[in-house]
Parts: C-alpha cells; sequence; structure tokens
C-alpha cells in the first residue's frame, strides 16, 4: 500500500540575532528576542528551531538564574576542562580546544514548539545561549519559525 500525502506549503521565517559575548563559557537568555522573533514572523503555532552558526557555542534551555549559571559553568569546566592540554591546540596552535568539545557535548540547536504565538516553555524555563570560546565574540544566531 502506498500512502501519498498532497504538499503543502508549510509557512517559514528567518531572523538572525546578534549577539556579543564574553566568551569563557558565558551565559545569556535570549528567550525574549526569539520570543519576538516567533511574534514578528505572524504564525500562530509551530515550531521555532534555534541555531547557533559555530563550533565553539551551543544553546539549551534551562532555568536561568544566578546559582544554576554557576553550576553550569562548574560543571562544563568539570567535563571538558579549559586548563588540560587538548589535540585540538596542536594542530591549530591554539587553546580553544574545550570549547569545541563542549560545544559538542551540548550541540548547536534547540527545537521549541508555540501555540497561540507564543513559546511553549515552562514556568522555569528559558532559552539560553552558551559561548564556551577564549575569547570575546560577536556571534549570530538563527531562528527558523515554521507554521501557521
Amino acid at each position: 500500500m502506498t500512502i501519498r500525502l498532497q504538499s503543502a506549503s508549510v509557512p517559514v521565517s528567518t531572523d538572525t540575532l546578534r549577539l556579543s559575548t564574553k566568551g569563557h563559557t558565558d551565559i545569556r537568555d535570549i528567550t525574549p528576542r526569539v520570543q519576538a522573533a516567533v511574534d514578528g514572523s505572524g504564525l500562530k503555532r509551530g515550531t521555532a528551531t534555534v541555531f547557533v552558526v559555530g563550533s565553539t557555542a551551543g544553546v539549551t534551555t534551562v532555568e536561568f538564574e544566578p546559582g544554576l549559571v554557576a553550576d553550569l559553568q562548574e560543571v562544563f569546566e568539570e567535563i571538558a576542562s579549559s586548563k588540560r592540554d587538548w589535540h585540538h591546540h596542536e594542530r591549530w596552535h591554539d587553546d580553544n580546544g574545550h570549547a569545541h568539545v563542549r560545544a559538542s557535548l551540548l550541540g548547536p540547536s534547540v527545537v521549541v514548539p508555540f501555540n497561540g504565538g507564543r513559546l511553549a516553555l515552562g514556568t522555569w524555563q528559558q532559552i539560553v545561549f552558551i559561548d564556551f570560546d577564549t575569547r570575546p565574540r560577536d556571534r549570530e544566531i538563527v531562528v527558523q519559525i515554521m507554521g501557521e
């Protein structure tokens, strides 16, 4: 049995967020900016994909409060220490091997559904960007919204 689906055009809106960071596991709440992208799309329900351009940063959801921010910074240091010698340093003669490892463990994107034009986040859940690199950076985050 073959099932054929009719192709329907799904509206897509893409926005780019720019962010200047301090590096060194700088954690920023980007929830209001993602919500603004959803608002600007005019769509009422669907999904918002938040994607970090680059290999030394990541995005996730957390309860964004000072204690948890400090906990995350400490845990990332324990998991992938900035003080360790990394093979990546030998290849490129730089100092950010730990940043690449941390970013690959966290991942570059998160998908958040929205209904009624509002992100479907829990009361204590925010979307955060984490810059693991060893220096301040100007970052680009792509928010792609699909829905109706």
